[in-house]
């Protein structure tokens, strides 16, 4: 992480500043697009949402780390939940990444229950492989998506506290977003986040997905599911004028490209089993310049 973003946040601990580093580091390794947007904030807000993506990342890589033995994987990510949790009570943590994030949850006084809620969401992918209702979907999503929104609120400066309620929709349509890119690697590991009776409502089940037949029915499927997300996406919208003015290019640049994912997905004919849709770097970059251009003058402005 550059010395000035730590300087800017007036972080000096040796050991802390090595720790922001660490999550700065996983961010840029593995959250590009996420990575990109955090840059559009002033420096002294970068460190902490580095380390807010650090936290989630760290956990999903415990996980991942299990190589499939979910039992393994359950004690594990468990030990790490209640030891992060208690350090967070404590205000202090000795671990390389979790120092970072508990420091910036007692910062900017980010409630425990929403590491609690992602916590709880990452269990459930360990023993939970479908979903039978779009309300069963969002207890995860919830914890996996829309506490991420929730816990960025206080560090992006809302105006108006109605900004949570939008934030915690825009993450949700994030999510929904990456699991209408994600259906064949998805089913790779043994997972269907689209709700079974959405898959009812368009003649389909479980096991003749799993064939990766992209058909009309499929295409109504998937159609159905982008509505939702462009539903989501538009009811958010309004939440990026209730927040500071030099986070509002960080968060629309993170709308537009984010959300963008099934603007791809349609653009490939819904072929998400054998190509994947990505935000083409033409349009990153149509996005960031104008936006690093605002964020620019609303830091000069305040």
């Amino acid at each position: 992480m550059s010395t000035r973003e730590l300087d800017a946040a007036r972080i000096s601990d040796p050991d802390l500043r090595a720790s922001y580093a660490r999550c700065r580091q996983l961010n840029a390794e593995h959250g590009k697009t996420y990575y990109l947007a955090t840059q559009l904030l002033p420096a002294a807000k970068r460190p902490y949402v580095h380390a807010l993506y650090g936290f989630a990342r760290y956990a999903d890589d415990i996980v991942d780390a299990m190589d499939r033995d979910d039992v393994a994987a359950a004690a594990a990510l468990a030990e790490f939940g209640d030891r992060f949790l208690s350090d967070l009570a404590r205000g202090h943590s000795e671990d390389p990444v979790a120092r970072a994030v508990v420091h910036t949850a007692r910062t900017w006084e980010i409630p425990s229950e929403h590491f609690e809620a992602f916590l709880h969401s990452m269990a459930m992918d360990l023993t939970t492989t479908d979903y039978a209702t779009y309300e069963d979907l969002y207890e995860y999503v919830y914890g996996s998506a829309a506490v991420i929104g929730l816990q960025m609120v206080p560090i992006l400066e809302p105006l108006d506290p109605a900004a949570a309620g939008h934030a915690r929709d825009l993450g949700v349509a994030f999510q929904l977003a990456n699991f209408c890119r994600d259906v064949g690697e998805d089913l790779l590991r043994g997972r269907v986040y689209l709700p079974a009776e959405d898959l009812e409502r368009f003649g389909l089940t479980r096991a003749e997905l799993e064939q990766r037949t992209v058909d009309d029915r499929f295409r109504a499927l998937m159609a159905f599911q982008i509505a939702r997300v462009r539903r989501l996406e538009e009811a958010a919208r309004p939440g990026i004028q209730m927040l500071h003015p030099t986070s509002r290019p960080c968060i629309e640049a993170a709308r537009v490209l984010y959300c963008g994912i099934v603007d791809e997905v349609e653009r490939i004919d819904f072929q998400v089993f054998t190509q994947r849709a990505r935000v083409p770097m033409r349009r990153r970059l149509a996005v960031a310049g104008p936006a690093w251009v605002r964020a620019v003058r609303a830091r000069r402005r305040s």
